[in-house]
């Protein structure tokens, strides 16, 4: 791992998506965890202040970056919330199938290499009843902000860690297996590019 990617990103990371703006949405979503979570893309813990500990047992927390999980660390040791790190890539989830309530994903499908995988792994660890919860940035309804989405994403990834702003979420999701459920879609505060918003809760397709 580079320098950049240990040192500098995760400082970038923080900065991005610790706004009001983000924080708003995430607010929206996180409480509606409950039981046992698998959230992928922990990043430094954002989300921890957003979950109920009256409706959670327990945080897998999926993070690959070893930055990352060091800026998690006060979060994680300030919360009532027993949390669990696992340091793989999301496409690898170390967990029994059949094992988790609830998956969460925030701003993290954008980044993550093989997308369908990790949904694919997302849905083998739900137990039966079980929902997906994401929000996401992706491609935006709007062809003239679509081209501008397609022409900066190659520089735009490499400088971001790998984030991709033109990813198609509801495609992604359906063809990771799962059935959408509630589907919210809307443009929040921001650049354009990077603002188009999807969030909503998902279900395993057995």
């Amino acid at each position: 791992m580079s320098f950049y990617e240990d040192r500098v990103l995760p400082q970038l990371i923080e900065f991005a998506c610790a706004d009001e703006t983000t924080r708003q949405q995430r607010a929206k979503v996180v409480p509606r965890a409950t039981g046992d979570v698998l959230e992928i893309g922990f990043g430094s813990g954002l989300n921890l202040p957003f979950y109920d500990p009256r409706e959670v047992r327990k945080v897998w927390a999926l993070e690959p970056s070893e930055g990352m999980r060091r800026k998690a660390r006060s979060r994680v040791d300030a919360t009532q919330l027993e949390v669990e790190f696992l340091d793989l890539p999301g496409e690898k989830i170390p967990l029994e199938a059949n094992s988790v309530d609830t998956v969460l994903v925030t701003y993290s499908l954008c980044t993550i290499g093989d997308a369908v995988a990790a949904l694919h792994g997302m849905r083998r660890v739900l137990k039966p009843g079980g929902r997906l919860l994401y929000c996401e940035h992706g491609i935006a309804p709007d062809e003239q902000v679509r081209r501008w989405q397609r022409r900066l994403n190659p520089a735009w990834r490499r400088i971001a860690g790998g984030c991709n702003m033109d990813r198609d979420i509801p495609a992604l999701l359906t063809t990771g297996g799962f059935r959408i459920t509630a589907d919210d879609r809307m443009y929040v505060p921001g650049i354009r590019i990077l603002s188009y918003t999807y969030r909503g809760e998902a279900r395993p397709v057995r």
